[in-house]
C-alpha cells in the first residue's frame, strides 16, 4: 500500500504550500477536487499536499480499524476525549511535511495548514504549537482536541497566526458549539480567528470553498 501523500503543483514554480488533512475514515484524495474550486489566480501557483492518516482502531467506533489521525475515546454533544499520544504522533507527521517544504525552498510563512473535522483538529494542534511562523490555518467543521496541550505549548511565532475557521450550522457530528469553543480559546490566547457559519451539515459547500480561496489570496498578498 502506497501511503505517500498526494502532491499536486498548480504551476512549475509553487510560491506557497498547503497541507490539507482529511477527516476520520476518509483519505488524502477526499479534498483533491477542491483545488480548482478555490479560484486561485494562475499567478499564484501552489503546492497542495494531501497526506493519508494511518489505520488504527477507533475506540468510539467500537474499536473498528479505519484511517484516523488519533483515537477518539468518547463522544459527547459538547466534548471529545482523545488519545493525546496518537494526536502528537500525527502532529509530528505534519511537522515533517512542513520541514520537507522548507527544505524544498518554500518559506514557513508561505506554508498553510488546512483540515476538516479530525484533520482540522490536528491542524489546530500543529499550527498553534509550531516553532516557525506559518502562513495561516484553515480549520473546517472541527474543534480543539487537547486545549491544555496547546495552551502549554503555544508558540510565540504563531501568536498572530491568520486563522479561517468555518462550521456548518446544522452539523450533527461536530456540534457548532465545539467550533465556537475553539474560536473562543484562540481569542483568549490573543489570536483573531475569522469565523464563518454556513447553512450545511458536517460537510463543505461551494460558498465556503470560494471564501477559503479569497482568504488565501489575501494572505498570500500580505
Amino acid at each position: 500500500m502506497n501511503d505517500a501523500p498526494i502532491q499536486i503543483d498548480t504551476g512549475s514554480a509553487p510560491t506557497f504550500a498547503l497541507i490539507w488533512l482529511h477527516g476520520l475514515g476518509a483519505d488524502g484524495s477526499d479534498f483533491v477536487p477542491v483545488i480548482p474550486e478555490l479560484g486561485l489566480p494562475p499567478e499564484l501557483p501552489g503546492r497542495f499536499i494531501f497526506p493519508h492518516a494511518p489505520y488504527m482502531p477507533v475506540t468510539c467506533n467500537g474499536g473498528y480499524e479505519m484511517r484516523a489521525w488519533y483515537d477518539i475515546l468518547s463522544l459527547a454533544p459538547g466534548s471529545r476525549e482523545v488519545d493525546e499520544a496518537s494526536l502528537q504522533r500525527s502532529r509530528e507527521t505534519v511537522r515533517q511535511l512542513i520541514d520537507e517544504q522548507v527544505a524544498a525552498g518554500i518559506p514557513s510563512r508561505r506554508i498553510f495548514l488546512a483540515g476538516f473535522s479530525q484533520g482540522g483538529a490536528v491542524a489546530y494542534t500543529t499550527a498553534l504549537t509550531q516553532a516557525e511562523p506559518l502562513g495561516g490555518l484553515i480549520a473546517l467543521s472541527t474543534y480543539l482536541p487537547a486545549p491544555e496541550l496547546v495552551r502549554r505549548e503555544l508558540s510565540p511565532a504563531n501568536r498572530e497566526l491568520p486563522v479561517f475557521a468555518a462550521h456548518g450550522s446544522d452539523d450533527g457530528v461536530v456540534a457548532p458549539a465545539l467550533g465556537l469553543q475553539a474560536r473562543d480559546w484562540l481569542e483568549q490566547w490573543g489570536l483573531a480567528p475569522e469565523w464563518r457559519l454556513y447553512p450545511m451539515e458536517h460537510s463543505v459547500c461551494l460558498e465556503e470553498v470560494a471564501d477559503i480561496g479569497a482568504w488565501l489570496v489575501r494572505r498570500l498578498a500580505a
